[in-house]
């Protein structure tokens, strides 16, 4: 597999925080993170994807906007799949939306032509929020900004932690992801 091709971006109000944001993604191959967790996954293809850094803000209104959620949280995933792409059990992923028929008939899916890089979707991380889990945790930033970004590629590839064999199939892969990056688990 060839590295995917990931747009990064951080977007985080404070200009203190944008540089310490900066900072750490320096001391990370986000490229490497990515494409251990596509392998954990069984995910061979050259994708594509994009990671919003950004702060709580930010965050609480996408989580508004998308999940009528008025709070922040610490990842958001935005798949462009119609469904998964990784082969799991049906308990450990997320189904199509119920209204996905009738969009369907409105709106065919978008087939990626023959050569052509699949765009898996978004992954939004609150800079604050993993701050504030890391130190709760007692672990550094940089095994939360792995951990996180782990998460948030399974969610694009089709994983759901919303049942208990999703949940414990996603933090084993990001468990994995974190010992091949050096964090001890």
């Amino acid at each position: 597999m060839e590295h995917p091709l990931i747009e990064l971006y951080v977007s985080i109000t404070d200009s203190q925080d944008h540089a310490s944001a900066e900072q750490l993604l320096q001391t990370v191959d986000i490229d490497d993170v990515v494409v251990r967790t596509l392998h954990a996954a069984g995910i061979q293809q050259q994708v594509m994807l994009t990671v919003l850094i950004t702060d709580d803000e930010g965050i609480r209104e996408m989580n508004m906007q998308y999940r009528n959620q008025d709070k922040p949280t610490d990842v958001l995933s935005f798949p462009l799949l119609n469904k998964p792409l990784v082969e799991a059990p049906q308990d450990q992923l997320w189904v199509p939306q119920e209204d996905a028929e009738e969009q369907q008939a409105q709106h065919p899916d978008f087939i990626t032509p023959p050569g052509m890089v699949q765009n898996l979707g978004d992954i939004v991380i609150s800079w604050h929020t993993l701050l504030q889990q890391a130190q709760n945790a007692g672990h550094g930033p940089l095994y939360e900004l792995i951990f996180l970004l782990a998460h948030g590629v399974l969610h694009l590839v089709g994983y759901d932690d919303q049942t208990e064999a999703g949940y414990r199939a996603m933090v084993g892969i990001q468990e994995q992801i974190l010992r091949q990056s050096g964090q001890k688990v």
